[in-house]
């Protein structure tokens, strides 16, 4: 093969991907362009009004460059497992185990992409033992909404703490930041990655907790044929609206002050006696009467409203046991239905 023409040998990655796709023409461009994320999208954009004139030679030396890397009839697979092992023969285990932990963290491209991804409660509990100013600084990469769902998790006084020191905070410098970014890196989302690697059964209990009622019964009696004690783990791991009743009366008063009292009333609709009992118990007798006018007051309602409603509220009380605030281990001794 003839060498590369020297202004080739210049290109940088970015720059051979916008040539190739001005050579594969603009229909079969925007195709590949809408699998692209929004930074190669931005990257790529800028490399290509930046080209000017590109000889012949070098557009082919780079399509020939691209054609050569997919040269293996079977493609190219891609795995946590294929990156692994190719990582493992030029790098030392501990620095593999690393780069490894990273990559199983939460998705993206960045470090704040990546803090963006995590579970406003898991990052609440993080922050909660930082300096004030350390937090405000990470919530000022988020974006608003994900902010406020973590500051509506913290501390009253630490929270607004956080918020003052937003309002005033100076142009934070660049060592700072990446000080902040190497110890997020290390300490959390690395840690984070570790942690999140959950056992089969939890993960698919969550999954059976997201079904539609139908599905949900559908899909548990064909893994129960298939396997009974498998079926049986999972369901002992799953929790439900039904399960409420289950949970000691401090939990459910934590839980009624939590939830969203709008969602309720179409929540209770659907409900075991046993459970709006539960609820009403934990109210005062003319919130109670309230609820109750409120509930008779629908009239009839579609199963999928009512369902979407209490998946909303078992949401609710899951961050709660995530925080640590409630545990939805503990039973109240009451399985029993009330008549």
């Amino acid at each position: 093969m003839a060498p590369s023409p020297p202004q080739v040998l210049h290109l940088t990655g970015k720059q051979k991907a916008a040539i190739l796709m001005l050579a594969v023409g603009r229909d079969k461009a925007a195709k590949l362009l809408k699998l692209l994320h929004e930074d190669e999208i931005r990257d790529i954009s800028i490399a290509m009004a930046s080209l000017g004139i590109v000889r012949a030679e070098a557009v082919e030396s780079v399509c020939h460059e691209f054609t050569k890397n997919f040269e293996s009839p079977d493609g190219l697979v891609g795995t946590y497992e294929t990156t692994e092992e190719f990582l493992r023969r030029a790098l030392p285990s501990d620095q593999v185990e690393k780069i490894m932990d990273e990559i199983r963290g939460p998705a993206g491209r960045t470090m704040w992409d990546k803090l963006g991804n995590v579970q406003e409660t898991v990052l609440a509990n993080y922050l909660r033992s930082e300096y004030p100013q350390t937090a405000a600084v990470i919530l000022t990469r988020l974006q608003p909404a994900h902010a406020a769902r973590v500051l509506s998790l913290l501390p009253e006084d630490y929270a607004t703490d956080v918020m003052m020191r937003i309002l005033h905070m100076e142009t934070v410098q660049r060592d700072v930041l990446d000080s902040v970014e190497a110890t997020l890196r290390s300490e959390f989302i690395s840690t984070l990655g570790r942690s999140t690697r959950r056992d089969s059964f939890e993960l698919l209990a969550e999954v059976f907790n997201n079904f539609d009622r139908k599905t949900e019964a559908r899909l548990m009696e064909s893994m129960d044929k298939r396997n009974h004690d498998d079926m049986e783990k999972v369901k002992a791991l799953m929790f439900t609206f039904e399960d409420i009743k289950r949970l000691p009366r401090e939990s459910l008063m934590r839980i009624v002050n939590e939830i969203d009292r709008e969602k309720l009333p179409l929540a209770l609709k659907g409900a075991s006696d046993t459970i709006r009992k539960l609820f009403l118990q934990c109210m005062s007798k003319r919130a109670g009467s309230m609820l109750l006018e409120e509930v008779a007051s629908l009239g009839p309602v579609r199963v999928k409203d009512v369902e979407t409603a209490q998946t909303e509220i078992v949401l609710t009380i899951k961050n709660l046991a995530n925080a640590g605030e409630i545990d939805l281990t503990e039973s109240a001794g009451n399985d029993e239905i009330i008549p």
